[in-house]
């Protein structure tokens, strides 16, 4: 009997029988966040990579105000592609993993520069608004101010969309968050789901 009970407590101790697979949602909802923003970052490059080629190539074969509107183009997307590479190259050093509360962090500052960055658009697309007014008056380079408002409102557009799009993506991932915080009784606390 001694003997059985000893093989028995032996088979125990060196049988592992996992109950179920352990998952980690939040380094999921942290993996698809820093992907989201790497190809947010390649499709901003690409618009600016495009800009800044097709600028100058158009700006060399115009004249007047459309020469100013790919010459705006290409300068704007300058700023464009460096924002880009810097986002990008962000998102590459990234850690692999992050606990749940530090990975929602990321997410809600990722979430709040891009509803930032949409109301600057807002911004440009009222300064190209207001170049193009300009461009009315006398005594004025006109061909610079309309061209330069028309390229801006075109990019400030861009932008917005852009924004927004990317801001209601990564909005999508909130719902994530919820089932591993959230209201548990009388108040706010964590969720432990197995």
């Amino acid at each position: 009997m001694r003997t059985t009970l000893l093989l028995l407590l032996f088979l125990l101790l060196c049988t592992c029988v996992p109950a179920q697979e352990l998952v980690q949602p939040e380094l999921d909802l942290h993996s698809e966040r820093v992907a989201h923003q790497r190809t947010a970052m390649l499709v901003l490059g690409g618009w600016a990579v495009g800009n800044i080629g097709l600028g100058l190539a158009l700006r060399a074969n115009t004249t007047g105000e459309t020469r100013r509107f790919h010459e705006m183009n290409a300068i704007w997307n300058v700023v464009n592609l460096g924002i880009a590479g810097f986002g990008y190259y962000t998102a590459l050093r990234e850690p692999a993993t992050l606990g749940v509360f530090a990975a929602l962090q990321k997410e809600q500052t990722f979430q709040k520069v891009l509803l930032f960055n949409a109301g600057l658009d807002v911004g440009y697309l009222l300064g190209g608004l207001y170049l193009l007014e300009r461009g009315r008056r006398p005594e004025v380079d006109a061909d610079r101010l309309r061209g330069y408002g028309k390229a801006v409102l075109l990019q400030g557009g861009f932008l917005f969309v852009f924004d927004l799009v990317n801001y209601f993506v990564a909005s999508g991932r909130n719902d994530g968050y919820g089932l591993l915080l959230g209201a548990v009784g009388e108040g706010v606390g964590l969720r432990w789901s197995f």
